[in-house]
């Protein structure tokens, strides 16, 4: 952007030297009179105070006094129809007076605040054309009349030439009005998007830039308000000091001077008061003098900005160097501007149209600063978040330690609180068990004492009945064979009858049948007495070498009577050494999974059509294996993951205590064994058993 507004200078610099050799001719040379207001144009035409400008003052400062420009009729000569063209527009009154023999033959008037036009030609500059009587007089005399500024500076053109040295400037302020206004809607949008107060300033700056500049051109008398003649004389302090407060305020809010450069930020309250000093007085009482205050503020204000921001640079803040650059172009057009206007340096079409350019310029590196400002705060605030990544890393690290370090601790303690309640939960099951067991062991105990004595009675009696029923027997026969020939026939036959009434042949079998089956009772309740001494075992609390399948044939027959009679009891037997353990325990352990093997197929007895339980054993080398398994229902993974919790029954409520299969589990743990369940659902479920063959063996190994 900036490589294309130096091209823009340079064409239309370039454009002015074509016209020149044209025929564009400046009016450098001639005498000029300063008087006051109430000074008559015919004491001006005898008066012999003319000064000459020496071809190169054209600056005739800033009072309230009127300048008197004595033009010389050499130039207009050279012209078929000359017009005069004025290079600023900013005076308030040009009167013209063609003078022949110190008499006025013509007079014609113009400036910003009257009302002037020539047919055929809309401009914004102060044009003069010229009859050919105008042509005839001996010298024009020239009257400036203004509040502010009073800048001769002039040239004269053919009219038929004016289009397009007029053409050439309209352009060249056209390409300025259409940077600034693309400038002021995408800052506009953008201020709309992203809400940030920057550019709305920003959008006011640039719009109050052009308002002075197009003033100082002429362009907003022309175009804007071109009857209002109050604005007209007014608009280049007001919109100059606007332009000045508003981009102090964009330079507070840019550079960030709060926070940089507080002392400093302090003397921009005190340029808002001369700002607001000179838009009081404009409006209110002197424009003159509030435009020669403005020019002294101007050449401050840009150094002094230019100081805040080298220091706001030097402290680190690196969207200053645009806003530096930016405003070292400004500050060159605004001390060209200035000291043209006080006449300090020559007023030609530089100092002229430095001015707008520089304002250009200014917006677009502004523009280019606010661009700079969000990529390094886009840079920054990427960096920043890379940072707080880190320390969430970090503390992610940290945390994750701890929770390491937490979840151990949490961990151990939840161990200890396991094998706490584990033990309570032990101790608790030992202590029902105990107790079950004991009461258990005693009513078994007292009822196999009391069956025993009258079992013992009717057994050894049964021996000593059979031998008198035989010797009986004997009688009977030999009556029976000594009758047929010791008996008369009548007493045969009564005794015939007598046998044949009494059915004695069955009879005898009866009681032989009687006897046998008195025997065979005599003999299964001795069973079961001995089978519910060995499963209590009472009085056996020391481990001792037992016969494991003489405690399974015992819980057998226990159960025999609780049931079903269509369960099958398959003995899958091996040869099994004597094992070293708690016969009573162990029975119990028997007792429980045979128990529940009952109770899970006799839920679905009726479904089952061969219900079986098999029990195997075997030996190994050290130890013992006995397999309890049915073809059961089988049990789901969520269940059998719970069977050996303490409490934790299937059954009804009233039909189990949900404590056996946890005693069980104790129990074998204490023989230094194993027991391991194995289920599927409609398949069935095998309880292994793995006890050691000695216990003291492996108590040793502890």
């Amino acid at each position: 952007m900036f490589k294309i507004a130096l091209f823009i200078t340079s064409l239309f610099v370039f454009s002015q030297f074509e016209i020149d050799e044209k025929g564009k001719q400046y009016i450098d040379c001639y005498e000029y009179l300063i008087t006051s207001f109430d000074k008559e144009v015919g004491d001006v035409i005898k008066s012999n105070e003319f000064v000459n400008n020496d071809c190169s003052n054209h600056n005739f400062g800033i009072g309230y006094q009127d300048v008197w420009i004595k033009l010389s009729m050499a130039k207009f000569m050279d012209f078929d129809d000359p017009l005069l063209v004025l290079s600023t527009s900013s005076i308030d009154f040009v009167d013209i007076y063609s003078i022949q023999n110190d008499e006025i033959i013509s007079i014609k008037n113009g400036g910003r605040l009257e009302t002037s036009k020539i047919e055929g030609i809309k401009t914004h500059r102060m044009l003069f054309s010229f009859s050919t009587k105008d042509l005839t007089a001996d010298y024009m005399l020239v009257k400036l009349r203004n509040t502010d500024k009073k800048i001769f500076r002039t040239y004269l053109i053919e009219k038929d030439e004016f289009s397009s040295e007029e053409n050439l400037e309209n352009i060249l302020f056209g390409l300025i009005s259409g940077v600034f206004l693309g400038l002021f809607f995408y800052n506009f949008f953008l201020y709309l998007s992203v809400k940030d107060k920057i550019y709305l300033v920003y959008v006011l700056h640039t719009a109050l830039v052009w308002m002075a500049q197009a003033s100082i051109l002429g362009y907003t008398q022309f175009l804007v308000w071109p009857d209002w003649d109050w604005m007209n004389s007014r608009s280049i302090v007001i919109f100059s000091s606007a332009v000045s407060i508003v981009g102090i305020w964009f330079l507070r809010i840019f550079l960030m001077t709060k926070k940089y450069v507080v002392k400093l930020d302090v003397g921009f309250k005190i340029i808002y008061g001369v700002y607001t000093f000179i838009l009081i007085n404009a409006f209110l009482i002197s424009i003159t003098l509030s435009y020669q205050v403005l020019l002294v503020t101007q050449s401050i204000v840009v150094l002094y900005v230019l100081f805040v921001a080298a220091s706001v640079l030097r402290k680190g803040f690196r969207p200053a160097r645009y806003y530096l650059l930016a405003w070292s172009v400004f500050m060159v057009g605004i001390f060209l501007f200035v000291f043209s206007e006080m006449g300090i340096i020559p007023t030609n079409d530089l100092t002229a149209y430095i001015m707008p350019f520089g304002s250009a310029l200014e917006v677009v590196l502004l523009s280019f600063a606010l661009a700079d400002k969000i990529n390094i705060l886009k840079k920054e605030k990427e960096e920043e978040q890379i940072r707080r990544l880190e320390v969430l890393a970090e503390n992610e690290n940290l945390i994750r330690e701890q929770n390491t370090i937490l979840e151990k601790k949490v961990k151990l303690r939840t161990d200890e609180l396991e094998n706490a309640l584990r033990n309570l939960q032990e101790t608790q099951s030992q202590l029902v068990n105990q107790e079950k067991m004991a009461s258990l062991g005693q009513l078994t105990a007292g009822i196999a004492h009391e069956i025993n004595n009258p079992i013992n009675f009717v057994s050894s009696n049964i021996s000593p009945l059979k031998r008198d029923i035989a010797d009986i027997m004997e009688v009977v026969d030999f009556y029976r064979k000594n009758a047929n020939e010791q008996f008369p026939e009548a007493l045969k036959k009564e005794a015939a009858q007598l046998e044949e009434d009494l059915e004695l042949d069955y009879v005898l079998e009866e009681v032989e049948q009687l006897l046998k089956g008195m025997d065979d009772g005599a003999k299964r309740t001795v069973d079961i007495v001995k089978g519910l001494r060995l499963f209590s075992r009472v009085d056996e609390q020391d481990v001792k070498k037992v016969d494991l399948h003489d405690g399974i044939n015992s819980t057998i027959i226990l159960l025999n009577s609780s049931m079903p009679t269509k369960i099958r009891i398959v003995r899958e037997f091996g040869e099994l050494p004597l094992v070293e353990c708690l016969a009573g325990k162990i029975n119990q352990v028997f007792m429980n999974i045979i128990n529940n093997a009952i109770h899970a197929l006799s839920d679905q007895i009726e479904e089952n059509k061969d219900p079986k339980i098999t029990i195997r054993t075997k030996a190994t080398l050290d130890s013992v294996l006995v397999q309890i398994e049915d073809n059961g229902p089988g049990m789901p993974e969520s269940v059998k993951n719970k069977i050996f919790e303490p409490f934790f029954t299937t059954k009804a409520v009233g039909k189990g205590t949900g404590l056996g299969l946890s005693i069980v589990y104790s129990i074998i743990e204490n023989h230094h064994g194993t027991l391991e369940v194995n289920s599927e659902i409609g398949v069935g479920t095998t309880f292994s058993i793995n006890l050691p063959i000695n216990q003291s063996s492996q108590k040793n190994e502890e």
